[in-house]
């Protein structure tokens, strides 16, 4: 067995997932139980990420440590709290069942994680981060559970961190049980599924939300008229429709409920008292930009959908890139982002577009994120902690 100065290390990366049926409104908000079920596709890592390092040693002293992107973490606060609890908790039978295992239970944690885009956005950066965050924390631990398992502590930490357990295709069942154990994360199908699938993000605000997603999921529950229904009958309805789109691989099917569940939720949040604004007039222009894509198309080729914030997110399939992808590109211009396959189907054709939606778009939009679906949480050997223990960057992203 290593002696008392081994420093432990084990890192991970964690992809962002966007829902394409929202998570909004929560039953037991210390579980971060849902009030309905979500879906949604896991994004590409090698575009939106999080990297996450977990080290522990008996040679570390004080209370457990978390950086961000440089900066210092609150640790202490609930949620973290309850995951590391409960990974401790199955580290420690480990250790009770086998003796000559290295008690890092007991041993202070240091974590590093960084962001490869704007935290706190609109872009799921606390999804990405709990489920680097279990995740790194579990290969420490060397713990034998598996996804499914590491999804119900993740939710603890963020209700959508569960998905992004998981790559492809994800829905996070509501559950009925008050403990919870019920309440998990399931692949409905694989990236390899369907892998044509393309997401590009106009980023609207790098900018903290004004309400952040949990105060004002409670809220519309406390306040919406609409809310009772859309869990009662809405979700459930649009969640099957859903799951048969992705069997099918059908676009039309996908997008579709794409937009409506999307506007959906947004209607909810202004029936919200007092109402809560997460679009701007910059979201709106976007969504006039792909009902003129999709007019031009004569179908659903495009599909926008907005989290809990005014960026926009449009899913595509490869097929559509020129007609999509080529033609925002040709609309907005010299954006940074853009991959070389949309630059080289770049159009100027825009005349089916509204004119007053792009220039409110070029004054809007400050980056674009090409993206893709894609897999579920990776090992990594590149370790954001040192062979002593230390960060290898410290100062802010």
């Amino acid at each position: 067995m290593a002696d008392d100065s081994t420093i432990y290390r084990a890192s991970t990366t964690a992809p962002v997932n966007i829902a394409v049926i929202k998570y909004w409104g929560k039953r037991d908000p210390t579980l971060n139980l849902p009030t309905n079920s979500s879906l949604s596709v896991t994004l590409n890592q090698d575009d939106l990420r999080t990297h996450t390092t977990a080290s522990c040693s008996a040679t570390y002293t004080g209370a457990d440590t978390l950086l961000l992107n440089g900066s210092p973490q609150d640790i202490s606060s609930a949620r973290p709290v309850a995951c590391l609890s409960e990974l401790r908790t199955l580290r420690k039978a480990l250790e009770v069942s086998n003796p000559s295992l290295p008690k890092l239970s007991a041993y202070p944690l240091r974590i590093v994680s960084e962001n490869n885009f704007p935290t706190a956005a609109g872009l799921a950066s606390s999804a990405a981060g709990f489920a680097a965050f279990v995740r790194a924390v579990a290969n420490l631990y060397e713990l034998p559970q598996g996804e499914a398992e590491l999804s119900r502590i993740a939710r603890q930490g963020s209700g959508s961190a569960c998905r992004s357990l998981f790559g492809g295709y994800v829905a996070w069942r509501a559950g009925e049980k008050a403990d919870g154990s019920d309440s998990l994360a399931e692949m409905v199908a694989p990236r390899e599924h369907w892998p044509e699938m393309r997401a590009l993000v106009l980023v609207v605000s790098a900018a903290k939300k004004d309400v952040s997603s949990t105060s004002g999921m409670q809220i519309t529950v406390k306040t919406s008229t609409l809310f009772p229904e859309r869990v009662r009958t809405v979700v459930p309805l649009r969640m099957k429709e859903m799951e048969l789109a992705i069997k099918e691989r059908s676009f039309e099917a996908f997008g579709l409920v794409t937009m409506r569940e999307s506007n959906s939720f947004h209607a909810t949040c202004l029936d919200t008292d007092p109402p809560i604004f997460y679009l701007n007039d910059v979201s709106r222009a976007a969504i006039r930009i792909v009902e003129g894509i999709n007019a031009k198309a004569g179908k659903i080729i495009a599909a926008y959908t907005f989290d809990a914030g005014p960026n926009c997110v449009i899913y595509f399939l490869e097929e559509s890139r020129a007609a999509v992808a080529g033609t925002l590109h040709g609309a907005l211009g010299g954006l940074e982002g853009w991959d070389s396959k949309s630059q080289s189907q770049s159009t100027t054709a825009s005349e089916h577009l509204d004119s007053k939606a792009i220039g409110i778009l070029k004054d809007g939009v400050s980056r674009v994120i090409c993206t893709s679906v894609g897999d579920g949480p990776q090992k990594t050997g590149e370790s954001l902690i040192d062979s002593a223990g230390m960060p290898l960057r410290t100062a802010a992203l």
